[in-house]
């Protein structure tokens, strides 16, 4: 069992990610919510995974922290929803929106999900609302706010201006994995301008 891969981002994808540790390179499908808070390429990240085996594939699924990896593994409990539902529903609801649709029995927000009916969501709720508490729910909810306070107050303007710039190439007509690999690639400093990281990350799209 992995527990979880540390090493230097090689890769984003459509698919995912590579993550390289020890000239070995992993690659790893995580929720679309990731792709926003990775560092630049050849930079550090951390993933906690999840090895999914069947007989006709062996694939990675990973996360940023151990409690979206924990509600993904409680997901695929459902009868009906396997890996790629379980990633879908990640990477259209937050963890902490997900429980508390569950505890509301708010199926309607469940089944806006990827390939998630109505009939899916509410055996989802049905069969997941026992094993959530109100109490548990708030109080990771409010970690994670404060954590994410914290965060903003470290990168200051550098995530705003990678995510504006990230943006500015969707609106150019490229697809969002290329405007994130190539936005990964920039080393953004709290004095660069949105400008100044888009000149940089079309140079490296005409590299791919």
């Amino acid at each position: 069992m992995i527990a979880y891969i540390k090493g230097e981002l090689a890769d984003v994808s459509e698919n995912g990610i590579v993550v390289e540790n020890g000239n070995i390179g992993y690659e790893i499908r995580v929720p679309a919510s990731v792709m926003n808070q990775l560092p630049v390429i050849g930079g550090t990240v951390k993933i906690y995974t999840y090895l999914y085996v069947r007989e006709d594939a062996m694939n990675l699924y990973g996360f940023l922290t151990k409690d979206d990896l924990e509600i993904f593994q409680l997901l695929i409990t459902v009868n009906g929803i396997g890996p790629k539902g379980a990633l879908g529903i990640l990477s259209a609801i937050s963890p902490d929106n997900l429980r508390f649709a569950i505890l509301a029995d708010d199926a309607k927000t469940i089944a806006k999900a990827p390939g998630i009916g109505s009939k899916t969501a509410s055996k989802l709720i049905l069969e997941l609302k026992d094993k959530i508490r109100l109490e548990d729910a708030f109080e990771i909810k409010l970690k994670h706010e404060e954590k994410e306070k914290e965060c903003r107050g470290a990168q200051g303007n550098s995530s705003q201006v990678q995510n504006d710039a990230v943006q500015a190439l969707a609106a150019l007509g490229y697809s969002n994995t290329e405007a994130l690999r190539a936005v990964r690639k920039i080393t953004v400093t709290e004095d660069m301008t949105v400008e100044a990281v888009l000149k940089g990350a079309l140079k490296h799209i005409n590299l791919f």
